[in-house]
């Protein structure tokens, strides 16, 4: 069967107003046939207030993230509870079981991987990297994190701009979306008479 990779994303998270998620562009099938260089992998989903990349096939991360958002939907807005939701139906759904990826997601109160084995996991520390060049990415925000005052962003950028430098299924066209703390707010905002309430 021809593979088709979906390469590599990192989510950074140095606080509540300081997430960003990065995707690099590359689709290759089999092992040398670069199909798009410019693909976009990660997506605001959820008025905005949720950051979400994926590694694997794309139409089947596609398929994952419009049913992560109903999730989110369903649960108004609880990352975590439509985050372990997904993975339920991940595992038991016929229509979804087989479908192959790896799903990150972030909000301003955690960071958290998705798998079709059922499982989430929230990192130990607020960094996280998946897909092809994963390993790398990861080594790098991790020594960017911890040993500089750089914000998410630059984080993001400067670990997949390493990936791409050594695996053959990240390239350096690079996209990014953050989290807008305005926009956050107004998604969270209940209209009044008087004006726009905070929950």
């Amino acid at each position: 069967m021809i593979q088709f990779h979906a390469t590599t994303i990192v989510a950074v998270r140095r606080n509540e107003h300081d997430i960003c998620i990065g995707g690099d562009g590359q689709v290759t099938m089999g092992e040398t046939s670069v199909m798009k260089h410019n693909a976009k992998k990660v997506r605001k989903i959820y008025k905005n207030s949720v950051l979400t990349g994926f590694a694997g096939s794309v139409a089947d991360a596609f398929t994952l993230t419009e049913r992560f958002e109903k999730k989110l939907e369903e649960h108004s807005g609880n990352l975590k509870r439509a985050a372990v939701a997904l993975a339920q139906d991940w595992r038991s759904d016929k229509a979804i079981r087989h479908l192959e990826a790896l799903m990150v997601a972030a909000d301003t109160e955690s960071i958290l991987l998705i798998s079709g084995n059922g499982e989430v996991i929230e990192p130990d520390q607020d960094f996280i990297a998946i897909g092809s060049g994963g390993n790398y990415a990861y080594a790098a925000a991790n020594a960017l994190f911890n040993n500089t005052d750089l914000e998410a962003e630059e984080i993001v950028r400067k670990a997949l701009t390493i990936a791409s430098s050594i695996c053959v299924y990240t390239n350096d066209h690079i996209s990014v979306e953050k989290l807008d703390p305005v926009q956050e707010t107004k998604a969270l905002a209940i209209p009044t008479e008087g004006g726009e309430k905070d929950v």
